[in-house]
């Protein structure tokens, strides 16, 4: 890409903060060093940033759909206190075993973003997450893609980033290779 990015797809959990499986307690938001810097860059450029996350826990029972918001709302109040903010924030509420369509690595969510967000171009975008199902779908949708591997990214999936897409040892490096403003 020559031009920024129309859009920064973010994974949440993993990504922007610790995975800490099935969060649904505010105690249990962890920023992962950087993000909020990270971020706030996003921002800096104009750009929106957008987080699209499974929370299949709530398609598992494990926590309620208002759990969720209140940790989204949460983690927004979190980065304002540091300078960034979530453009907007997209989840999939579904178990894997449903086989809904807006579960990553599916598109449909991203889709979404994109009709709600004028001037977004999922070709023209940039996908980061710590899971191959996080950057999958840049790839289909002919966006660029990047994983930043965390303790929990499986090997194989590392190489396959390697292979189709980029890895970046931080998600500020990752915005490095994408954005002109510091």
């Amino acid at each position: 890409m020559n031009d920024l990015p129309t859009a920064v797809f973010l994974d949440r959990d993993g990504t922007i903060i610790e995975d800490g499986h099935y969060i649904s307690r505010l105690d249990q938001v962890r920023l992962i060093d950087g993000a909020a810097e990270a971020i706030a860059r996003i921002n800096a450029a104009l750009i929106p940033a957008i987080v699209v996350t499974n929370q299949s826990g709530i398609g598992r029972g494990f926590f309620a759909e208002a759990d969720y918001e209140r940790l989204r709302n949460h983690l927004g109040v979190i980065l304002a206190d540091r300078g960034a903010q979530i453009d907007d924030s997209y989840h999939c509420p579904h178990s894997p075993e449903e086989g809904c369509e807006c579960r990553k690595p599916g598109v449909l969510l991203f889709e979404r973003a994109a009709g709600d967000h004028p001037g977004v171009a999922l070709s023209q975008s940039l996908y980061i997450g710590d899971r191959w199902r996080d950057i999958a779908p840049g790839i289909a949708l002919g966006g660029a893609s990047v994983l930043v591997p965390g303790s929990e990214t499986p090997a194989d999936e590392i190489l396959l980033a390697t292979a189709r897409a980029r890895v970046a040892p931080s998600l500020g490096v990752a915005l490095d290779w994408y954005l002109c403003v510091n």
